[in-house]
């Protein structure tokens, strides 16, 4: 296990759902050497009675990297942390800020932020078996709870079980009525509420989440917390985070697209041989080129050639001779 120094803490990867898997994030670590990964959520349900193997596989490059579990249960979720821990995970994140239906019928997410002390004692059974870091990751409230009063209080009743570390996601969260969708765009963002628990709580380690988009932003944010957690805006624009990496760090070594291309097109043909499709990899790859010409034919051409029958890692870098055919096409015109 890495020890995660608070410099990894300054850019983190969120978790997101059918997005932030092994492959996905071993693409970001080419792209951040530093941020910290989080897996997908992954419930203690899932840990304990089914394929562990799948789900808690990653590349070890990955590293630092979090595991984000869901549950409710101290029990359950201690003895997940261990076999966290003795997988080589570098953290074990508890959600406190999912709103869907599905994760609140398993008595998760969001929905825990009504029940701090069952959170507090969640995070104390895992902090019983831990040598890692065991942090949460929350809301500023549910529903009609959305005073700063009660988001101060919850995590003061968490930080009784020893946990000093809150990743918060800058919104409240609606229970019913919004999609999960529409709770990451529609409740109020409100930062000062980050950077007010912050300057009360010097000795506490905090992450600011939600609508952060652009270097500008992470700047911003870093002048009142510990660290910034980007969500989709990474994930949709990849080479943000390069960005993010060369604003933080002056000594990190200049990055090439063409380069990544290289390295995941390696990265395709050893997965491919052990049985990955090809789409499985090339999916998370999509924006890597947003924002320039030709991103459009570098999308396409994975979109639709990665699911035929034969698609390999070849797939990456015949992707590649069409985005760089535009760019011939406008130096001759």
């Amino acid at each position: 296990m890495h020890k995660i120094e608070l410099q990894n803490r300054r850019i983190a990867v969120a978790p997101m759902m059918d997005w932030t898997d092994r492959h996905c994030r071993y693409f970001h670590r080419l792209l951040s050497p530093q941020a910290l990964l989080y897996t997908e959520m992954v419930t203690s349900g899932a840990i304990l009675h089914g394929d562990r193997d799948h789900l808690l596989a990653f590349n070890s490059e990955e590293h630092p990297l979090a595991l984000q579990l869901g549950g409710s249960d101290p029990e359950d979720l201690a003895r997940c942390t261990r076999i966290a821990q003795a997988r080589g995970y570098d953290e074990v994140n508890l959600n406190v800020g999912c709103p869907s239906d599905r994760v609140q019928r398993g008595r998760f997410g969001a929905c825990l932020m009504l029940e701090p002390e069952l959170v507090r004692d969640c995070i104390r059974a895992m902090l019983d078996v831990a040598d890692v870091p065991i942090t949460v990751k929350c809301r500023l409230g549910v529903d009609e709870h959305e005073t700063y009063e009660y988001f101060s209080d919850f995590l003061h009743i968490v930080a009784e079980s020893g946990c000093d570390l809150f990743v918060v996601h800058a919104r409240k969260a609606w229970l019913s009525g919004l999609s999960p969708k529409e709770n990451r765009e529609i409740p109020e963002l409100r930062y000062d509420w980050v950077y007010r628990i912050k300057k009360e709580q010097p000795a506490w380690t905090i992450i600011l989440n939600g609508g952060v988009g652009s270097v500008a932003d992470v700047a911003t944010h870093l002048q009142q917390v510990d660290g910034v957690m980007l969500g989709r805006a990474a994930y949709h624009n990849p080479w943000l985070l390069v960005e993010c990496q060369q604003q933080l760090d002056d000594k990190q070594k200049s990055m090439q697209r063409a380069d990544i291309v290289g390295q995941m097109q390696e990265y395709c043909r050893k997965q491919v041989s052990l049985g990955v499709p090809v789409k499985h990899i090339s999916r998370h790859m999509l924006g890597l080129f947003q924002g320039l010409p030709g991103a459009r034919r570098w999308r396409r051409w994975i979109s639709e050639n990665a699911h035929v029958q034969d698609a390999d890692h070849h797939l990456l870098s015949k992707a590649f001779q069409h985005y760089l055919a535009l760019q011939l096409e406008q130096d001759a015109a």
